[in-house]
């Protein structure tokens, strides 16, 4: 199961969008991964799975934001 925020969860509406990018764009699609992967570490420092300290942890949910930021503007380029 993925962790919560994952990115089919968080644009519900462009998964063929998403799809498209990610097997036409090597730049997308490494974002997508960077992106997972944080997004795991973060869930896994919520659930204690992986302790950290709050800073790392606020660190970690910063780097997603941007993360999902970027790839949010890459969607929406992609819909022009």
């Amino acid at each position: 199961m993925a962790a919560p925020h994952a990115i089919h969860e968080e644009f519900p509406h462009d998964a063929e969008i998403i799809h498209n990018l990610k097997i036409s764009d090597n730049h997308f699609a490494r974002l997508l991964d960077e992106y997972d992967t944080v997004n795991d570490e973060v869930a896994a420092a919520e659930t204690n799975v992986q302790p950290t300290t709050e800073e790392h942890e606020h660190e970690l949910r910063r780097k997603r934001s941007h993360l999902k930021d970027e790839i949010a503007r890459m969607i929406s380029a992609a819909k022009v």
